[in-house]
């Protein structure tokens, strides 16, 4: 397998040879479902194409809650199967295909009522962990254990004493959604899978009943394509029914949009080695450890406004707080929250209206010849939604094709990651890094950040942090833009890093400086830059303001007023 490189000349290369010749299968949409399809159908042979309309993963894969897990709170719901299929994957994510991704995180559970309330989430936590080890993918993590109040507040001095009797800890996983996504594309490209983001389907090809493929245009060039496909996927999560529209046909389901949001705050602020879980009225919250930081989230409420820019109100971040708050000792207040994040659920839409009931389960239906739909599920799940929607696809070829591999294949930069990090004091010395960057670059590129020690071994000014964001190298501004296809400065700040969810400025005192640092490798004039430089700014005020309003369709109104970059 080769390491692709997502740079501007590979992109243009993609689009035209996915013109060139059919393909056997076109994956619409460049989310962790459409990513994970892609790997699926390269890996069986089939020549594949990927396209996206934006940048990879900008929607709802780049704002979930960070977790890869098997969904504890679906055992209330006695749904095993997606608990048992969930805590297989997250195995396998841990243990075999992104050990340098996804890591483990453990969770206290704080009990409020004496004796039954232990019993009761004892007994789930306990199924939980027995479920993951029968699956074979479980033995890396530690299993659950019982906790006193006064043990409970020794991991936790952050907690009120009176906000619990006891606890429970227990451990799932987290990942950085958004650069995983980024991993997954690379890796589909490393096995022949040509990919292009900013590229969007305007419409689809059709003879007689049947789809042969889809109008593309290039959104950063103006061109446009006819790419045809034997058999076309579509991946494109809440934009489903929109992209179903495209066809001319009903669908067989349709997708409902709920809101979640999280807050990002300092990690002073919440003094805690390990993460909480705390139930709601509706439905759980999370505060989640998340490098120097802490990620508290999420709400769950219903959405039919802008699905690209899902806006946050002033009413979500008061219930988060509220919510946060009923057991801390320190409260939260706005001053100490440093970033604000909106993302959209894709949901199936099913018998009751509150979204937090509706499945989360996936589908795959056959609604035209030629025409694949895959809905639904949940993150760590993608893989099998993947596996599904490709086994859909290969009914409609005329020959045999292999099953899917998938389970087998590790992610670019996972082989090899166990040997350099047991290196990383050699590398360290090597590279003149501090031994904390080195683990910095070996958990977030894991192996292929060999290729960034290559860019500060050439020019040693990219070994130095980014000014005002300096938990990320230079090397790192420049490599997303020439390795991991970043076409524009939101890219780099929002998805590459999480510089503007990460720094109490949002991005803004970096954006110059991460801007000539791209600006070489995409070609951009002084003009380009300044135009970067302030659509990011936009945004940022955009957000800040949407984050003022009082509630979804005010706070939508502010958000939109930030138009969208504009193309090269």
């Amino acid at each position: 397998m080769r390491t692709a490189t997502l740079d501007p000349a590979q992109r243009a290369e993609a689009l035209a040879e996915m013109a060139e010749r059919e393909l056997d299968v076109l994956v619409v949409g460049g989310g962790i479902v459409g990513a994970g399809t892609a790997l699926d159908a390269a890996t069986r042979g089939l020549s594949t194409g990927l396209v996206e309309a934006r940048d990879w993963a900008s929607g709802t894969s780049s704002r979930s809650s960070k977790l890869i897990h098997g969904g504890l709170r679906y055992l209330e719901m006695l749904d095993f199967p997606l608990v048992r299929e969930a805590l297989k994957e997250r195995g396998l994510l841990l243990e075999r295909l992104a050990p340098h991704l996804v890591k483990p995180v453990p969770f206290l559970y704080p009990l409020q009522h004496r004796g039954w309330e232990r019993l009761y989430a004892g007994a789930g936590v306990a199924l939980y962990d027995a479920m993951s080890m029968a699956r074979g993918h479980g033995r890396g993590l530690p299993t659950h254990r019982h906790l006193s109040r006064s043990r409970a507040l020794r991991v936790a001095p952050c907690l009120r004493k009176d906000a619990l009797v006891g606890a429970l800890q227990y451990y799932d996983a987290e990942v950085d959604d958004a650069r995983f996504v980024a991993t997954l594309v690379r890796t589909a490209a490393s096995y022949g899978a040509k990919v292009a983001n900013r590229a969007r389907v305007t419409g689809f090809l059709r003879e007689g009943e049947r789809v042969v493929g889809a109008r593309v245009e290039d959104v950063e060039g103006g061109g446009e394509y006819e790419i045809r496909a034997r058999q076309v996927v579509n991946a494109t999560g809440v934009w489903t029914d929109d992209t179903q529209g495209l066809v001319g046909e009903r669908g067989q389901f349709h997708v409902k949009a709920s809101k979640g949001i999280h807050l990002v705050v300092p990690r002073d602020r919440i003094h805690s080695s390990t993460g909480l879980i705390l139930r709601t009225e509706k439905s759980v919250l999370f505060v989640i450890p998340w490098g120097r930081h802490w990620i508290v989230g999420t709400t769950d409420t219903e959405w039919d406004l802008d699905k690209a820019h899902p806006a946050a109100s002033s009413a979500d971040i008061d219930y988060l707080l509220e919510h946060v708050n009923s057991v801390l000792a320190v409260p939260l207040t706005r001053d100490d929250v440093e970033g604000v994040y909106a993302g959209l659920r894709p949901l199936l839409a099913g018998e009751s209206e509150a979204t937090s009931k509706l499945s989360r389960e996936h589908t795959v239906a056959h609604p035209v010849p030629g025409l694949v739909v895959v809905a639904g599920g949940k993150y760590t799940t993608y893989r099998v939604m993947a596996k599904d929607a490709v086994d859909a696809a290969v009914h409609g070829l005329d020959r045999r094709v292999a099953d899917s591999v998938t389970e087998e294949i590790p992610l670019l930069g996972a082989e090899g990651y166990p040997a350099m990090w047991n290196a990383r004091e050699r590398i360290a010395e090597r590279s003149g890094l501090h031994v904390a960057r080195v683990e910095h670059l070996l958990n977030r590129y894991g192996s292929t950040a060999d290729q960034l020690l290559d860019l500060i071994a050439a020019d040693s000014t990219l070994g130095r942090p980014l000014r005002h964001a300096d938990d990320y190298l230079r090397a790192e501004i420049v490599y997303a833009a020439s390795h991991e296809g970043a076409r524009h400065l939101d890219d780099v700040l929002t998805r590459r890093t999480r510089i503007s969810i990460e720094t109490f400025d949002r991005g803004t005192r970096s954006a110059r400086e991460a801007a000539e640092l791209m600006a070489p490798v995409l070609g951009w004039d002084e003009d380009q830059i300044a135009r970067e430089v302030e659509h990011y700014e936009k945004r940022v005020e955009a957000e800040r303001e949407s984050q003022r309003q009082p509630d979804d369709l005010t706070a939508d109104a502010a958000r939109l007023g930030a138009p969208d970059i504009v193309p090269l």
